[in-house]
């Protein structure tokens, strides 16, 4: 093995875990090479998945840039496409990372953006809600196995307490899409009367085409798992394999298995992740689809509109940032998440409250950063939860596309809360996303309590044991020598 020594620092990441002290053979400087991790694994991947909101929620923008009108459909038949989308993306969701187990992440990863990019572009040049309906269909379908998919991929590269970090880092992506998407939608606006009279279908030609051209390149900047990364020399695979054995089941060779399935579909903890992510989506999905539609309201023109929903967005990406590095460097992760969920709640609490928007429209816009900066992080750790806590890779992958289904089951009655009609208070949608963002606080101290329990009966039966790789008899997070974290 690689020997794994720390830098003068005394640190060996950004996790509070101690570097491997087993070192034989070359040296490793640890540090660096978590860093070269980052730099080959995080940029490629945090791209994907900024195209892949970007590509889901410009449907926002479009919207107050004429999309109903040009299509003649009304606000209700709009909603209706906006749940067809979640509607695929839970339908494939499972399939989609049973089919990553089988292929592998450079293939698969670019494959699937380069689909969603071509459903998205081509979502420009519809003519009626049929075909925008089908297209926000095929857009759900195409986009479902990216986000579960780079978790299962992060459980292979990093050990538990770096992987919630890279998930917050990898989800912020997000935001920032949200960010950049108000900001295109603005600019790309002004081509209306380019061909056609509204310039909403060149929102998606544009970025659906940029998907296209980036994911051709991914081919090359997506790595595989790093038994075969061609970034790394065998010296630092070896060391790679021994980080991993410190605390994770990522160097057992493990074929896929529908008993692991199984597993994961019997076990309670998946089921309450996918609850915890499912009481976030919903607020979640809300905001960054209607996050246009809301300020419009307010009494702003179209194109003041997509600006001001830069702020809130780039506001919810520091704050993500901010509790992914507190929550991992406290190794606390169900505080944190309850607390941006009502965090959040605030946001929704003053919206309610306000009630005249339109003469108070500042008001309500501060609602909307608190409502954006408690959603993205309190999401951020929910979804890294089971990637931290779930022992055995083909159950884990199954347990974190559960979760993403189980959420986005949410994000479908979300997508039929702000009406038309119920502008500018919206008083249905945000009463929904307070009562779930409560209850998402609710569930996460149900399960941490859950957690901690399981952790004290183990501790009665067996010693903590964290050099999982290296057990051959290993039986995943059943085993009662597994530790959970919350």
């Amino acid at each position: 093995m690689a020997n794994i020594y720390e830098d003068k620092t005394g640190n060996a990441s950004q996790s509070p875990e101690d570097s491997v002290s087993e070192t034989v053979g070359p040296e490793v400087n640890e540090r660096s090479l978590l860093r070269r991790i980052d730099a080959h694994l995080l940029p490629a991947v945090g791209i994907l998945y900024l195209l892949s909101f970007l590509d889901r929620s410009n449907v926002g923008n479009a919207r107050i840039e004429g999309l109903l009108d040009d299509l003649d459909m009304t606000g209700d038949r709009y909603l209706v496409g906006l749940s067809l989308y979640f509607v695929g993306y839970v339908l494939f969701e499972i399939p989609c990372n049973i089919v990553l187990k089988r292929t592998s992440p450079r293939v698969w990863l670019p494959t699937l953006t380069i689909v969603w990019g071509i459903v998205a572009t081509l979502m420009g040049i519809v003519h009626n809600e049929a075909g925008f309906l089908a297209a926000r269909f095929f857009l759900g379908v195409a986009e479902a196995g990216l986000f579960p998919g780079v978790t299962y991929y992060f459980s292979m590269w990093y050990k538990r307490r770096e992987r919630q970090y890279r998930v917050a880092l990898f989800f912020s992506a997000a935001s920032l899409a949200g960010a950049f998407g108000g900001a295109l939608a603005y600019g790309i606006g002004r081509l209306r009367g380019v061909v056609w009279t509204n310039g909403w279908r060149w929102i998606f030609i544009l970025e659906g085409i940029a998907t296209v051209l980036i994911a051709t390149g991914a081919y090359w900047f997506v790595h595989n798992y790093p038994d075969t990364s061609t970034f790394l020399n065998e010296d630092e695979r070896k060391a790679i394999h021994q980080r991993l054995a410190a605390d994770s089941d990522a160097t057992h060779q493990e074929d896929f298995s529908w008993a692991a399935v199984r597993e994961a579909l019997q076990d309670p903890k998946c089921w309450l992740y996918g609850l915890g992510f499912h009481t976030m989506s919903l607020p979640l999905y809300t905001l960054s689809l209607f996050l246009p539609t809301i300020i419009t309201n307010l009494g702003y023109k179209a194109a003041t509109a997509q600006l001001l929903t830069v702020p809130p967005y780039a506001f919810a990406f520091g704050t993500t940032i901010a509790v992914a590095v507190l929550s991992e460097r406290l190794g606390r992760r169900a505080i944190f998440i309850g607390g941006s969920a009502i965090f959040a709640a605030i946001g929704y609490s003053i919206l309610l409250g306000n009630t005249d928007p339109v003469a108070r429209p500042g008001v309500s816009y501060l609602a909307v950063f608190f409502a954006a900066g408690g959603i993205y992080p309190a999401t951020a750790l929910v979804l890294s939860w089971p990637t931290i806590n779930v022992s055995g890779q083909t159950k884990r992958a199954t347990a974190t596309a559960m979760q993403i289904s189980i959420g986005n089951l949410g994000a479908v009655l979300g997508t039929q809360l702000y009406r038309s009609h119920d502008g500018p208070r919206f008083i249905v949608g945000h009463s929904f996303a307070l009562g779930y963002l409560l209850a998402n606080a609710i569930v996460v101290a149900i399960l941490a309590f859950v957690l901690r329990k399981e952790n004290k009966q183990r501790e009665l039966v067996a010693e903590e044991i964290k050099d999982v790789g290296e057990v051959p008899d290993w039986r995943g997070d059943v085993d009662p020598r597994w530790r959970f974290e919350y």
